[in-house]
């Protein structure tokens, strides 16, 4: 780009020394030309910027279809597992398998807090990619020796809910690879990201939840897990492969769970002081570039709800003779911080209720289908494929929403 811009510096002093001898027109079209030749220029680095991100984007995606691919092969007819392989009751089966879901939707906050905190999100991914590659081997090595000891396939099992947790982080790294605030284009791209991310989700839950499941039926489980296990690493492979075209890698920021602590904490110590009527009064980071004191984020817009909290920003005058903490002083971003989460808990709590009905898919339901005819024709279909119904109605409904239900309440309600 240096040598570009020197020779765009030529050019117009080459031109400035033309204008003295040519027409006003004809200058014109010769300032005109440098111009295109700079922006030619400026535009094919960044077509090569956009190739190698779209190249990454892609191996994301297609990253994140063979782990859930994997995790679908394995979850879905898991009950039948522990029920005919480990022998346990129904009752038993079900419950040990909410359990194991159960664990897998929490471990996301673990690899969260490492992202966060230390390891930032490339590393962390492959961190519990080995993790999860681990945990497909002991239970395809456990399946394929035909163990009946419980202990070998739970040690596995509960190592690939663990390494399941990445998947919040890497739809984060995915979106760290736009650059939503220097290009508005970006913005939209993101978006499409995200939509292309949640279809790939539901591709390996529709692959996993049918073809692995009917290996399973058909060839028997050291095969029906094996497969798991070989897309595990090849999806560790691909991410890795990807490492020289991700774009942006996001640093660690701090513990955002230790920042919300604090201003708990500087609000409660402060419970008797009122805060300024004038947010601007309130304690904030000083300078032009927008950056917060997380590093990575930039400052957030100071709200008025929840603000009770807003005392943790109030500066007093025990603040200025102490040492700066911000168990005592946080700033208005490390509020608002606390108040986004705090908004969250409502969609949280409606999760539960979904969650409570929505984990009977893999579990009594299945074992319902067990006990119908199983056969189309002459096709023998496996009572977990069931399942796939929850799938094919995503995968519609998801489409007819975006195209059909969200315009038409847009011209509704304006």
């Amino acid at each position: 780009r240096k040598v570009v811009d020197e020779q765009i510096s030529r050019q117009r002093k080459k031109s400035s020394y033309q204008a003295t001898k040519i027409s006003p027109g004809r200058t014109v079209r010769t300032m005109e030309a440098v111009e295109v030749e700079s922006k030619g220029s400026h535009g094919g680095d960044d077509h090569r910027k956009d190739r190698r991100s779209s190249w990454g984007c892609t191996l994301l995606l297609v990253n994140n279809c063979f782990q859930y691919t994997a995790y679908f092969g394995v979850s879905t007819n898991l009950v039948n597992y522990l029920k005919v392989q480990l022998h346990s009751g129904s009752k038993a089966a079900a419950n040990s398998v909410t359990n194991w879901q159960g664990t897998a939707s929490i471990t996301p906050l673990a690899a969260a807090f490492l992202a966060d905190s230390f390891l930032g999100r490339y590393w962390t991914i492959t961190v519990f990619l080995l993790i999860s590659v681990a945990g497909y081997g002991v239970v395809t090595a456990s399946a394929s020796a035909a163990l009946e000891s419980a202990m070998l396939f739970y040690a596995g099992l509960y190592l690939v809910a663990l390494g399941g947790a990445l998947q919040p982080v890497l739809s984060s790294f995915g979106a760290d690879q736009f650059d939503v605030e220097a290009d508005e284009e970006e913005r939209g791209r993101q978006s499409s990201f995200f939509n292309w991310f949640y279809l790939s989700i539901n591709v390996g839950s529709l692959v996993g939840g049918t073809v692995l499941v009917w290996v399973q039926s058909a060839h028997g489980w050291r095969l029906g897990y094996g497969i798991p296990a070989l897309l595990s690493v090849v999806a560790v492979a691909l991410f890795l492969a990807g490492t020289g075209t991700y774009r942006r890698h996001q640093p660690p920021g701090g513990s955002p769970l230790t920042r919300i602590a604090q201003v708990v904490v500087a609000a409660a110590r402060k419970c008797d002081v009122e805060p300024p009527a004038d947010a601007t009064l309130l304690h904030e980071l000083d300078g032009e570039d927008g950056m917060s004191a997380i590093l990575g984020s930039r400052r957030l817009a100071h709200t008025d709800q929840f603000r009770f909290l807003d005392k943790a920003a109030v500066e007093t005058a025990g603040d200025r003779v102490r040492p700066a903490s911000p168990w005592w002083l946080c700033t208005v971003t490390q509020v608002e911080e606390t108040k986004c989460v705090l908004r969250l808990l409502p969609v949280w709590a409606c999760g539960i209720i979904f969650a409570a009905a929505y984990t009977q898919m893999t579990t009594t339901f299945i074992l319902q289908g067990d006990t119908l005819d199983p056969r189309v024709g002459r096709f023998r279909v496996p009572a977990a494929v069931l399942t796939v119904f929850d799938t094919l109605s995503v995968m519609l409904w998801v489409p007819l929403y975006d195209r059909a239900v969200v315009p038409l309440a847009r011209r509704l309600t304006g």
